[in-house]
């Protein structure tokens, strides 16, 4: 896959699987499916998902890397994991609306979309490419942005991605959640979540999962946790999927036209 812009290489996507997969993934009406442009937040959704799902204890998050406990659509081990996996079933994926699996829209299956702050992703895009091997040398921070606005990041443009699925906001099994509202308010977001997905906890376990939510113990579980994510024809290494989980601004809104031509410091 050599598509000027992108910034992912076939290790991770293959056109061909993510076509089969969007004809063939079986969904049950208990799945759950948390939906994001990348570097919008999938991870901290994640985490405060199995966390609910586990009424605050911690033990599933600190014993399990993400990528078992919530399968990403696209990625090629993904449908051959969950093919025999007991339903409920949690996943993850940032693919744009016409990609996604079919069987989602004829099934009672329940979506979480976050959002974030374009100017927010074309920073966190710019410190996860220099981690990865394959990459470090390919893009500047001028060329992330060139791309970003010309819609050739990975899995095309952010503006197509948001456009694409927000008419879904009328749906009941559909929940749009921003970045920053998670940064703002915590706790709200989280007792929003829980009602859209009909679980009841205690104040107590709120505060489990409130706490083990928070940002430095979210990034201390996965430094923890070594499993690599199995990838094919290729070793195993290690990135770091959380930097800072910061917003420079406080919605979507902000103008990436303002954004700095120089790197963000790491």
């Amino acid at each position: 896959m050599e598509t000027p812009g992108r910034l992912l290489p076939p290790h991770f996507y293959d056109m061909e699987k993510i076509q089969r997969t969007r004809d063939e993934l079986e969904v049950g009406d208990q799945d759950v499916f948390i939906v994001t442009f990348p570097k919008s937040g999938t991870h901290w959704m994640v985490e405060i998902v199995s966390l609910i799902y586990s009424k605050g204890d911690p033990t599933w998050v600190k014993s399990s890397p993400m990528w078992k406990r919530s399968a990403c659509v696209e990625i090629n081990y993904a449908v051959e994991m969950v093919k025999d996996k007991a339903k409920p079933r949690l996943f993850t994926s940032h693919l744009p609306i016409h990609l996604f699996p079919k069987a989602y829209f004829t099934s009672k299956a329940k979506m979480i979309y976050v959002a974030r702050n374009p100017r927010d992703i074309i920073t966190s895009l710019y410190h996860f490419q220099r981690q990865l091997p394959f990459c470090q040398t390919l893009f500047s921070f001028e060329q992330i942005i060139e791309s970003f606005l010309q819609g050739n990041p990975v899995l095309g443009s952010w503006f197509d991605h948001i456009k694409g699925w927000l008419p879904m906001r009328d749906s009941e099994k559909f929940l749009f959640f921003t970045y920053e509202e998670l940064i703002q308010d915590l706790k709200a977001s989280v007792e929003k979540i829980c009602h859209f997905l009909g679980k009841e906890l205690s104040e107590e376990e709120i505060s489990s999962v409130l706490k083990n939510a928070s940002f430095p113990v979210m990034k201390k579980h996965i430094l923890e946790n070594k499993e690599p994510m199995p990838l094919e024809n290729m070793e195993p290494f290690k990135v770091k999927i959380m930097r800072k989980g910061e917003s420079v601004v406080s919605g979507i809104g902000g103008s990436i036209g303002r954004c700095s031509t120089s790197p963000p410091a790491s």
